[in-house]
C-alpha cells in the first residue's frame, strides 16, 4: 500500500505535536525525514528530526535529482524529501507522515495524486500562533517575525490541501485528524 499523508502549517501551528501522536496510534506509519540545509534547533538530532546537510551538500543533491521534492523555504535554507527515504519507508510497507512547509505540502500532494491525503493544520488565529512561538523559546524575536509573516501567506493557500484542521484544542484536533485518516486507509 503505497499512501502518504501530508502535514503542513504554518510554524507553531501545532502539526509536529499531532504528527507525534498519530504515530503513537497507527503502527504502520512512518515519519518521513526532511533534509534540511538549516542548522539544528534545540534537542534536534540529525536521522530523528532532519538530515541536517550543509548548503553545498543539499545543493549537490538537488544537481543528482535525489529529491522527490525541495524548496527554499527562507534564503539560504533549504528543505527537501529525499527519494531514498521514500523507497526505505514504502520497502517496509509502511505509510509515509510527512511534516512539511506549506509549498512542500502543495507539491507533494501533486506528486503523489491519489496515493496522498493532504491536511492543513490551521491555527485559531496568527496571534495565538504567535504566543505559540514565542512560548517555544528556540527562535531569536527576527526569526519568530519572519514565520508570523510568512504565516498570512501560508493561510491563504490552506484550499490547496484535501482538509483542513483547526487546531484549537489539541486533543480535538487529533479526533479530526484521525477520522480524515482512516476514512483515507479505508478507500484501498
Amino acid at each position: 500500500m503505497e499512501k502518504v499523508i501530508i502535514f503542513s502549517a504554518p510554524s507553531g501551528s501545532g502539526k509536529t505535536t499531532i504528527v507525534h501522536e498519530l504515530l503513537t496510534r497507527y503502527p504502520n506509519f512512518e515519519f518521513s525525514i526532511s533534509a534540511t540545509s538549516r542548522a539544528p534547533r534545540g534537542q534536534e538530532r540529525d536521522g530523528v528530526d532532519y538530515y541536517f546537510l550543509s548548503e553545498e551538500e543539499f545543493l549537490k543533491r538537488i544537481e543528482l535529482d535525489a529529491f522527490v521534492e525541495w524548496e527554499a523555504v527562507y534564503a539560504g535554507t533549504h528543505y527537501g524529501t529525499l527519494r531514498s527515504e521514500v523507497e526505505r519507508i514504502w520497502n517496509k510497507g509502511n505509510i509515509i507522515i510527512f511534516d512539511v512547509d506549506v509549498m512542500g505540502g502543495i507539491n507533494l500532494k501533486k506528486i503523489f495524486g491519489e496515493k496522498a491525503c493532504s491536511i492543513f493544520i490551521m491555527p485559531p488565529s496568527v496571534e495565538e500562533l504567535e504566543r505559540r512561538l514565542v512560548g517555544r523559546g528556540t527562535d531569536a524575536p527576527e526569526v519568530i517575525a519572519k514565520r508570523v509573516a510568512k504565516a498570512s501567506f501560508e493561510i491563504e493557500k490552506s484550499h490547496e490541501f484535501d482538509h483542513v484542521v483547526v487546531n484549537d484544542v489539541l486533543a480535538d484536533a487529533i479526533v479530526a485528524t484521525e477520522h480524515i485518516i482512516d476514512r483515507f486507509i479505508e478507500n484501498e
